[in-house]
């Protein structure tokens, strides 16, 4: 008997010390506050639907004495009209009705100028969060950590923003930097020892691919000690289970809300000591076929969830703004025009390939330059609306015109040669074909003539690249002008002018060949 009760002490004593932590998280979301449709994948995804989720999870948990932190790995910002025509307001106010614990920084959120991130983070009742980000205007100022006290346990949150935004974003940062996320990460985790129970690191980083420059989460994982837990974002990766990397807990959810994460800890005296990890899809399904009637049949991979009132009320009212111009068609197409992430990043396809012909047409140039990374969505067979083109081309862009010599030209696809597939830096042409074999450049030519090193191109690009964006520096201080034609009303125009508002096929041939 006096064992037993011995027994019985141990296991209080043990609980008196012991915490319960889950961490649900999203990034990658994009503007994507509402849901969509896929093929084979109808209504899926959206802010209310999630924030479902989120209320049933905090209720079971804190109903059990546990503990929640929802937490957004960054990359709010840009891909959806309705979001980004209000500089993601709608995103905002629902994290703020979510009760969003905190958000770091990720590249797309620089994509407009410094003042509309600042008004962005007044906004957000949430902080925005990156400990390697520095503004010598002092516009953005986003904190480097928190810490949550629970009680029972204290958890640090440290903001990290990938280091190649400095690349990725040149044109609004007007002196902004991102010191070594490593450097600095080592830093404030021997700043915060002794202090907290668990630091976690909100990242912005990707899992891979890794590059000079710049560090992945599994990079940071391997190099810092000290970090519990790594929540991240950037490189839409979509994790079958979590990754352990150096006794670091990594988790990424995919992309654009398709996807909570959710993380069980269980704490004791500080440590944890075992954990759970699983993504929680959101309203997606699985095509069944038809039935009898010949109406197509869907099988939820988990059980559906319904969308929140107060917050699909609210953003509803946001869709309504502006949503009658969104829906304006301007054209047909019978093709599916191809702007996939995987493919732009990879090869010409027909979409690519449309919009460097329009840049050119649009100022009679001999050549067109165009980041992969700037298309983001396809065009479905059917009416092309308004929204399909914002949603294609989100960022804004205008037309620059170059002067460039063939010399000049030939170095910008020495560089490309070298960009890996899948990185948005990946060049799409129009008027060019080129080869290159193991990051080398074989072959180029304009309108079916080798490049004349001495002769002088007009080169149109957009004006994110003309400012060195995505790596392509050698674009910078050369003659050249920017014309103010928004990329993606050039676009339209071209559909309606050139193509008389119909697709019917459309050049897909590789203008890039890679051996």
């Amino acid at each position: 008997m006096r064992r037993f009760v011995i027994f019985l002490l141990l296991i209080c004593v043990v609980a008196l010390f012991a915490a319960r932590l889950t961490i649900l998280h999203i990034n990658d979301t994009h503007g994507h506050a509402w849901p969509w449709n896929e093929t084979n994948n109808p209504n899926i995804g959206g802010f209310a639907a999630i924030a479902t989720i989120v209320e049933e999870v905090r209720k079971e948990v804190e109903s059990a004495g546990g503990h929640v932190l929802f937490l957004h790995a960054g990359d709010m910002n840009t891909g959806v009209p309705e979001s980004d025509m209000l500089d993601a307001a709608p995103d905002i106010v629902a994290f703020n009705m979510m009760k969003l614990d905190a958000m770091v920084l990720g590249n797309h959120e620089l994509d407009k100028p410094k003042q509309v991130l600042a008004r962005q983070m007044k906004l957000a009742k949430f902080p925005m969060l990156s400990a390697n980000f520095h503004d010598p205007e002092g516009v953005v100022k986003p904190e480097p950590y928190i810490v949550k006290d629970f009680g029972d346990v204290k958890v640090a949150i440290i903001g990290l923003t990938t280091e190649e935004t400095a690349i990725l974003e040149p044109l609004h940062l007007k002196g902004a930097t991102f010191a070594n996320c490593v450097e600095t990460a080592k830093r404030l985790v021997e700043e915060l020892k002794g202090k907290v129970d668990i630091i976690v690191v909100l990242a912005h980083l990707g899992w891979e691919p890794g590059g000079e420059g710049k560090t992945t989460s599994k990079q940071l994982a391997q190099l810092v000690d000290g970090i519990d837990v790594i929540v991240d974002g950037h490189s839409h990766t979509k994790f079958e289970t979590a990754q352990v990397v150096n006794n670091v807990i990594v988790v990424q959810a995919w992309e654009w809300g398709k996807y909570v994460g959710r993380l069980d800890l269980e704490i004791e005296n500080g440590k944890i000591v075992s954990h759970s990890w699983r993504a929680i899809p959101v309203n997606l399904k699985v095509y069944k076929g038809k039935d009898e009637q010949g109406k197509d049949i869907y099988e939820f991979v988990d059980k559906p969830y319904e969308e929140h009132f107060y917050v699909k009320t609210v953003l509803d009212y946001f869709r309504e703004l502006g949503g009658e111009r969104l829906n304006t068609v301007i054209g047909k197409t019978r093709v599916l025009l191809d702007g996939e992430r995987a493919n732009v990043r990879s090869k010409s396809t027909n979409l690519a390939n449309m919009i460097c012909d329009a840049m050119m047409w649009k100022v009679n140039a001999d050549v067109a330059l165009m980041n992969g990374g700037g298309i983001r969505a396809s065009i479905r067979p059917g009416d092309i609306t308004v929204r399909d083109v914002l949603t294609v081309l989100p960022f804004g862009n205008t037309l620059y015109v170059l002067k460039m010599t063939g010399e000049q030209l030939m170095k910008v696809l020495e560089y490309a040669a070298t960009v890996k597939e899948g990185q948005g830096a990946f060049l799409q042409v129009g008027g060019l074909t080129w080869k290159s074999v193991a990051g080398k450049v074989v072959e180029a030519k304009v309108k079916g003539e080798p490049i004349d090193p001495s002769r002088t191109y007009v080169v149109v690009t957009n004006n994110y690249l003309a400012g060195g964006g995505d790596g392509y520096t050698m674009l910078t201080n050369l003659p050249g002008y920017d014309t103010g034609f928004r990329l993606d009303s050039v676009l339209v125009e071209y559909i309606q002018t050139v193509l008389e508002g119909e697709i019917k096929d459309y050049d897909s041939s590789l203008r890039y060949v890679r051996e």
